[in-house]
């Protein structure tokens, strides 16, 4: 059976393909949904106008795929909004696919089952407008947290900023309290991305990233080399996302942080992430 998912997140779209039980391919779409979203409690027409264009894009290539069903979900940039509502009719209007809004806790679980498939251990998701860390023991979540902070919204609130980043994001973070101790798994595209940087993967190939490991210390290193330099010069570095360049050192410095917070001196990267746990949640439920 075939099956695709699409994942509305505060900076990209992403597309997962999916068939006889393992993923076949994922797309990714950079719409910024999220832009401005740090200043407004609404979505701007533009940023929803090019969002929903993509997620149609992402509809027509699930069906070429010949995809039994489509499923979507949306995160921190539509949940927050007061038209995120509005947002989600444009989508079934425009697209002829129905978004569900997933709430924090349930994007960290999502992620949770995307990553670790059940394992016992912890994942931390830096988004766009939001970053989630769970934790699960003996087959149950025993940590759930979502801080409504990510890369893009920190590039909105702070630019490049150094004192101003450090500042919010040390404010941000504070409601993850004391975290279990555990290994923890990456997932998102500030990880994804730090890891091509970090061991110099171009073109991009998810089998490349996948099960890297990054150093906090080489992660903080990445947040100050990339906050220090011109993006004409950050887009000249070996294996940067070209899409990521201007959030990239906020991104990394938030990452950095949260995992000085916990403790973790590492963390290992995984390219499977809540596209993978919804499709999980969602085969779930209609085998009920």
């Amino acid at each position: 059976m075939k099956y695709a998912v699409i994942d509305i997140g505060s900076n990209s779209v992403r597309l997962l393909l999916w068939a006889d039980g393992c993923s076949v391919n994922k797309n990714v779409f950079t719409t910024r949904l999220g832009e401005g979203i740090a200043f407004s409690s609404k979505l701007l027409p533009q940023a929803m106008s090019r969002t929903a264009e993509a997620i149609g894009a992402c509809v027509t290539r699930a069906r070429d795929f010949g995809a039994a069903k489509i499923f979507a979900f949306a995160t921190a940039a539509v949940r927050s909004a007061d038209n995120g509502g509005d947002f989600v009719r444009l989508v079934r209007e425009n697209c002829g696919i129905d978004v569900e809004i997933v709430s924090g806790k349930e994007e960290a679980k999502l992620g949770f089952m995307g990553a670790l498939g059940g394992r016992d251990g912890g994942i931390i998701d830096i988004g766009g407008a939001s970053s989630e860390i769970t934790v699960g023991k003996n087959g149950e979540i025993v940590y759930a947290v979502s801080a409504d902070i990510g890369a893009v919204r920190l590039k909105d609130l702070c630019g490049e900023n150094v004192s101003l980043l450090e500042q919010t994001i040390a404010e941000k973070i504070s409601v993850y309290g004391k975290v279990p101790a555990c290994e923890m798994t990456l997932i998102g595209g500030t990880a994804t991305s730090l890891a091509a940087l970090e061991y110099e993967v171009e073109p991009y190939d998810p089998l490349r990233i996948q099960g890297r490991v990054l150093q906090t210390e080489k992660v903080g290193v990445w947040a100050e080399r990339l906050l220090s330099m011109p993006q004409e010069d950050r887009l000249r570095l070996k294996g940067m996302d070209k899409k990521r360049a201007d959030i990239l050192g906020g991104g990394a410095l938030l990452l950095c942080r949260i995992l000085q917070k916990i403790g973790a001196g590492q963390a290992v990267v995984s390219e499977s992430d809540n596209t993978e746990g919804y499709l999980m949640k969602m085969l779930k439920e209609e085998r009920k």
